[in-house]
């Protein structure tokens, strides 16, 4: 079974009671599950999703081993600012829109 990490920022404290109880908090907001299968990595991402979809801050990314996914890693992630995951060459790349300000 793969490691599991998954990352909060500016979440209530509900979000990291919970992540507390299936996993260790190596660091404020940093989780890790060295034994995570598949189908508990899912039902604990499928509980983020539903308590995330009530927030308009912070963000959440999980990673795990997935030999089949570019660079052998699975990756997912709610937040703001929004971020999109895209492959590119076998590896995943994080991009973001700027705003007008950015682009002065």
């Amino acid at each position: 079974m793969p490691m599991t990490v998954i990352v909060t920022r500016d979440v209530p404290m509900r979000f990291r009671g919970f992540l507390a109880s299936v996993m260790l908090e190596i660091a404020p907001g940093v989780y890790t599950g060295p034994r995570m299968n598949r189908a508990v990595r899912e039902r604990v991402w499928k509980v983020l999703e539903e308590w995330y979809s009530h927030l308009s801050r912070g963000g959440i990314v999980m990673t795990w081993y997935a030999a089949s996914m570019p660079g052998g890693q699975g990756v997912k992630a709610l937040g703001i600012p929004h971020r999109f995951l895209v492959e590119h060459d076998g590896i995943f790349l994080s991009h973001r829109s700027l705003s007008v300000e950015e682009m002065e």
